[in-house]
């Protein structure tokens, strides 16, 4: 089931390779994928035969034992590969070699001597590790398709749209007719299906529990790692039996390995989160093993299929552990009483990456190494003491409390820093836990909470005489006071906090924290300091500082300029920001909404309620809030772009920022073709605007430029034609062309591509 593509591709594949290898982790459906494969062989094609290799033990016969598989006997004077060779001979074959990985390296050798002199066999084979012949093509079998979590959980047929959902309910019903996924119980199935990872076989043994156990009692089960793999027992009975029971699956894997792999495989079962190669090296290494060996086992896990890398090109690579081998990796970790000596030297490592935080001035705005791992956190604090709220690791629980804040969970975060507050020494971190604290409650908008909270920091950290922490608190309290709308009193916190900062002489600090009193002097009304503080500190920003820092300051400059009149300059700066922020970070919220506001005073009602609306929308569903002067000037002028158009634009407007989303709200946030990203004005730097054209006077050019004629134009941007003509009389005036033709090239030279950018949707 779910499995077209990949079918559609081994076809592709075997037409191109004579050694074709399916691998992937025990369970994921192989063999499964092999057989349907096979299956859909045209019936005229070549020949296929089938050699199941589970029960053979004893490598040495191997090429007797394919050789019966194919009806082949010895003849005098020919053995072993001989016999297969001479039957095979220039014959049309396909010879299908199920699990392979426990006689890898014989395989190997048989495949070699079999293409080297049959020119017309293709073997596949199935494996959890490659077989690593020349001109073998290796395909790995991944889990099933997983629903998204988000707003749909519940919704069978966006629900249904999952592989492993559609697998979980077909085998369910079978178990328990008339089963139906409904709305009730698709959010339980497809948390089922995510803790399974997706893996064939796991799905498949706990819908079979559906009719004997109610669905919330299956999903409790897979909670537990020590009896998870407990409860995915009672298999097929006419299949392998390796497949009867999950734990069995990943059993048959576990006694290839070497005891040295098997000590890494079952240490790195505390590493919830997943991990990278340092992580391993601290946490799995010892008792005999050096952390200079554990790449080298790292390796030779992932390549049987055991631990697998991460998508994506973080660096350094992390992976991690499927569910079910992670559960079944705790369990031989436990039966070898490793268990407490290895979750402490979890917590040792984690205990290490706090310190590297340390060093940070305003590490609760910092991407530091630890939110990564907030599940790792999460499951050391659990299994460190009663209760896992961090009393007895402060330092960790206030990490993760941390990596909370920066996810926007703050619910999570303030009953970990709740417990702190209540429990911890009032000097053993100083105002760091009351800082922070004080952001979450911005967060959660309570704003008098906050105050005290920032108070009490500022107070600790003067008693301490830290000036890194006394510039931390001071900037947590300045943050509250913004949320109050207490303005100058922020603009005064933060002018302190520079003075701090700057006598640390730290650079990157101090832009940073100019940036924050430039946000501050903005919403009190000192737009011209604060441009001249964005001036100075946003270079060094964009220099030294990670994207997270380099989109909020770029914002603050965007809505600096914004405030200042200076309209393409702000566009230029929200759409910088926009290029920048990853996909699906709520943080491209903010320079969409400021793109918005651009429009709005651009004189573009319909743009700016197009741009607000698809926001709007994105929020709720990232269910995600801007800081209170940023929601509130937002608001404010869109009403008030709302208020020039008529119901029926109004609704046009509201529909068609519904539609917007992703590509398609980026490439018209950024007025782009498709989904390019490009230029749209020089925006690398703070500096004077660079066209003389004002935004509403660029639109009509781009327009123009599209061969729209001025009645067409004053319809896309419901203006009257004449309005359209003063716009293009000014344009031919401070670009000093007359016709239309150079207008649509100078404006083409604009894009970067050398073609007109694209017109804004009706």
């Amino acid at each position: 089931m779910g499995r077209e593509q990949e079918l559609s591709h081994l076809r592709a594949l075997l037409r191109t390779s004579r050694l074709l290898t399916l691998t992937g982790a025990g369970g994921v459906g192989k063999t499964r994928l092999a057989l349907e494969f096979v299956r859909r062989l045209p019936r005229r094609g070549s020949r296929v035969d089938l050699v199941e290799l589970d029960s053979l033990h004893d490598g040495a016969l191997l090429a007797q034992s394919v050789a019966t598989a194919l009806a082949v006997g010895e003849r005098a004077g020919h053995s072993g590969a001989d016999v297969l060779v001479r039957s095979i001979g220039d014959s049309s074959r396909l010879l299908v070699l199920d699990n392979c990985e426990h006689l890898a390296e014989p395989c190997a050798r048989l495949a070699a001597t079999l293409l080297g002199r049959c020119p017309r066999l293709r073997i596949l084979a199935t494996s959890r590790e490659a077989l690593r012949v020349p001109g073998e093509t290796v395909f790995r079998v991944d889990e099933l398709s997983l629903p998204r979590v988000g707003p749909t959980d519940d919704d069978p047929t966006a629900l249904l749209r999952s592989d492993a959902v559609r697998l979980f309910v077909e085998r369910a019903a079978s178990r328990s007719p008339g089963f139906t996924l409904r709305r009730g119980n698709g959010a339980t199935v497809a948390e089922i299906c995510r803790r399974l990872d997706g893996l064939t076989l796991a799905i498949e043994l706990a819908a079979r529990r559906v009719g004997t156990l109610p669905l919330s009692d299956i999903l409790a089960g897979l909670d537990d790692q020590l009896s998870q793999l407990s409860l995915l027992t009672d298999g097929n009975r006419t299949g392998p039996r390796r497949h009867n029971e999950l734990a069995a699956a990943i059993d048959w894997s576990h006694r290839l390995l070497e005891p040295a792999e098997q000590a890494v495989l079952r240490r790195l079962g505390v590493l919830v989160g997943g991990f990278d190669t340092a992580a391993a090296e601290q946490v799995c290494s010892g008792g005999g093993l050096a952390p200079r060996q554990i790449l080298r086992i790292l390796c030779a896990l992932e390549a049987k299929s055991l631990i697998v890398r991460l998508p994506g090109d973080a660096r350094p690579a992390r992976f991690r552990q499927l569910a079910a081998i992670r559960a079944y990796a705790v369990e031989r970790l436990l039966a070898s009483g490793e268990l407490r000596a290895t979750r402490q030297r979890a917590l040792v490592w984690l205990t290490g990456l706090a310190e590297r935080v340390g060093d940070e001035v305003f590490a609760d705005q910092a991407d530091g190494p630890l939110l990564a791992e907030r599940d790792n956190l999460a499951a050391a604090l659990a299994a460190a003491g009663p209760g896992g709220d961090g009393a007895s690791h402060p330092r960790l629980a206030l990490e993760l409390a941390r990596v909370h804040y920066q996810q926007e969970q703050p619910s999570a975060a303030r009953t970990l820093l709740d417990g702190l507050l209540r429990e911890v020494d009032r000097l053993a971190l100083g105002g760091a836990v009351p800082a922070l604290a004080a952001r979450v409650a911005c967060q959660q908008a309570d704003p008098v909470r906050a105050l005290r909270l920032g108070e009490q920091a500022v107070d600790l950290e003067r008693l301490r005489n830290d000036p890194a922490g006394l510039a931390n608190a001071l900037d947590a309290r300045a943050a509250a006071r913004l949320c109050r709308g207490e303005f100058a009193e922020a603009v005064a916190d933060l002018r302190e906090c520079l003075g701090v900062v700057t006598a640390l002489g730290r650079t990157h600090d101090t832009a940073w924290c100019t940036h924050h009193l430039a946000w501050a002097l903005l919403q009190a009304g000192g737009e011209a300091e604060a441009d001249a503080l964005m001036t100075r500190c946003l270079p060094v920003l964009r220099a030294h500082a990670p994207w997270s820092r380099v989109a909020a300051a770029l914002h603050t400059a965007g809505a600096v300029r914004l405030s200042l009149g200076r309209l393409e300059s702000a566009e230029a700066l929200f759409a910088e920001v926009l290029r920048i922020v990853p996909e699906g970070s709520f943080h491209a919220l903010y320079p969409v909404e400021g793109l918005a506001l651009v429009a709005a005073e651009s004189g573009d009602p319909q743009r700016a309620l197009r741009l607000y609306e698809a926001s709007t929308q994105a929020r709720r569903r990232l269910d995600t809030e801007p800081e209170t002067p940023w929601r509130r000037q937002v608001e404010q002028t869109v009403d008030r772009a709302k208020a020039r158009l008529s119901a029926a634009a109004r609704e046009a407007a509201v529909s068609g920022g519904r539609e917007l989303r992703g590509d398609r709200l980026v490439a018209y946030a950024l007025r782009e073709r498709g989904g390019a990203h490009r230029p749209a004005m020089d925006a690398t730097a703070v500096v004077e605007d660079q066209s003389p054209l004002t935004g509403r006077e660029f639109m009509v050019a781009e327009l123009v430029a599209e061969g729209l004629t001025n009645r067409q134009i004053a319809e896309r941007l419901g203006l009257s034609a004449r309005t359209v003509a003063t716009h293009l009389d000014k344009v031919r005036d401070k670009l000093g062309l007359r016709s239309r033709t150079q207008i649509a090239l100078w404006t083409a030279a604009r894009t970067g591509d050398g073609r007109p950018s694209s017109p804004i949707p009706p």
